[in-house]
């Protein structure tokens, strides 16, 4: 979706909206209007919208909306100017209206929270639609254009930002939307290489050769059953030089289909989202270039598909992982944790990070502890930690803390190597997380964010339809705003 800033007077979309806060309709509506505006209890309340026409230019008919934006004085006022914007996309997004013009004048909002409403109407316009070929025009997403007029000084230069931002969370739900026939580890490579030509990004990429001389048994080990060859790729900003660069590692399971310990077959369709962690870190990575953050981050894809055939890991087989330390592979779905550790090896050989943060959908146990609403966050780190937590609550998406600790640690003892990849049935999230915790390096700051219930929902959101989320992208760059370029 195109946003684009019209000038006062200039020609308008047919369809204008103004933005209402709470309370205070406009004192300009006729009294047919205000009324017809009451009946349907529209009040301004946060993501309301009240449509009503009027006579235009000749014989031409007007299509007027208003848009509840709330108080502004409530708590999370960007939140729900995002939530404003994207309701507004939502309603008129198959309507056959080709562009929609949101009127500033008179809403009160600072450069910044127009950007927030320009960008809840953009995200929440996204739609993959490349495989639909019999959809019915009323079907058809007709909303393509987003004209600011009237906008506060200054609201083209925040935009300019927050594009930035909704690229890297388009990018990311391009990723985890696609099908694994489409997107496996060499087209994730492709994919990348394709849209951050231009960005100044530094790309590298380990095939099955390289990553077998550095002995990655385990993430190897994961990729074995399957003919589609393993690939790790990283991704480096420098838009910053001096201090120890920053890691974000991200599962990249292309599809997962449990392996020899196959998952039942009624859902497996959704195992193409596995690699939600691998696309959020490539959306991020995006998202940095295109704004041309002040920060070193390098941006790290563990890249595989975990498949069943005649040559796939078997349970109880031992793999020898980057670090040197054995695992015995009690279960060969709980293959992500294997990916992450030689990713998380390698990438601190390789860069000598200050500070690592994962992503992955990594456990099932997550969604039961948390739902839709919030991944989980483990670290090693209480500064850390908390300034993810912060970044998460400015960006929406929202993460919660679990405990890591020795108690934990034991029950993935193994009685023939260093360590088993899963432990008993309770604390799954826990245990997996002690498993990646055993790679991280004395003194390296780290957190693991378990995203396996957010990034893909069955229900549309505020700034997003049902399907992918981009979940993470936000979460980091909102970090890199806050921590690094401070």
């Amino acid at each position: 979706m195109i946003v684009e800033f019209g000038k006062t007077g200039a020609e308008r979309p047919r369809l204008v909206a103004r933005l209402v806060a709470d309370g205070a309709l406009p004192a300009d509506l006729d009294a047919v209007t205000r009324g017809a505006a009451e009946a349907q209890r529209f009040s301004g309340k946060t993501g309301q919208v009240f449509e009503y026409f009027a006579a235009g230019a000749g014989d031409a008919i007007a299509r007027h909306a208003l848009v509840g934006i709330g108080d502004a004085s409530a708590a999370g006022r960007i939140a729900a100017l995002e939530k404003a914007g994207g309701a507004l996309t939502a309603k008129y997004l198959t309507s056959g209206e080709a562009a929609v013009a949101i009127d500033f004048g008179g809403s009160g909002l600072s450069a910044d929270e127009a950007a927030a409403v320009l960008l809840g109407a953009r995200l929440r316009g996204w739609r993959h639609d490349v495989y639909r070929t019999k959809l019915k025009d009323e079907q058809k997403a007709s909303l393509g254009t987003i004209v600011a007029i009237n906008a506060p000084d200054g609201t083209d230069a925040a935009w300019e930002i927050e594009s930035a931002i909704a690229e890297g969370v388009e990018f990311t739900r391009e990723l985890v939307t696609e099908p694994a026939n489409v997107i496996y580890p060499e087209s994730f490579v492709e994919r990348c290489r394709a849209r951050l030509e231009g960005t100044g990004i530094e790309i590298l990429v380990l095939d099955k050769a390289q990553m077998t001389a550095l002995g990655m048994g385990a993430l190897l080990g994961v990729a074995q059953g399957s003919v589609r060859e393993p690939r790790l790729l990283a991704m480096r900003w420098k838009g910053k030089a001096g201090a120890r660069p920053t890691a974000f590692v991200g599962k990249g399971v292309t599809f997962d289909t449990g392996g020899i310990s196959i998952k039942p077959a009624a859902g497996m369709e959704d195992m193409k989202w596995d690699m939600g962690g691998a696309g959020a870190v490539a959306g991020t990575m995006l998202a940095l270039a295109k704004r041309k953050a002040q920060a070193d981050v390098i941006g790290v894809c563990g890249l595989v598909e975990n498949m069943p055939d005649g040559n796939a890991q078997r349970p109880g087989d031992v793999v020898t992982s980057m670090s040197g330390q054995t695992v015995e592979v009690i279960n060969t779905d709980a293959e992500g944790r294997l990916v992450l550790c030689d990713a998380l090896t390698w990438v601190q050989k390789e860069y000598s990070p200050a500070t690592i943060v994962d992503l992955a959908t990594l456990t099932g146990a997550m969604i039961i502890s948390l739902g839709h609403e919030h991944a989980g966050m483990f670290s090693n780190d209480d500064l850390l930690a908390s300034q993810l937590d912060a970044a998460g609550k400015a960006s929406g998406d929202s993460l919660w803390r679990f405990p890591l600790g020795a108690a934990y640690d034991k029950l993935i003892d193994s009685p023939i190597a260093d360590m088993k990849n899963v432990g008993p049935r309770y604390g799954g999230s826990i245990t997996a997380a002690q498993f990646l915790q055993r790679y991280i390096d004395k003194g390296v700051a780290w957190a693991h964010l378990d995203i396996a219930g957010t990034v893909w929902v069955d229900k549309a959101g505020a700034t997003h339809d049902k399907g992918a989320t981009g979940f993470g992208v936000r979460l980091l760059d909102r970090y890199v705003r806050n921590v690094l370029e401070a």
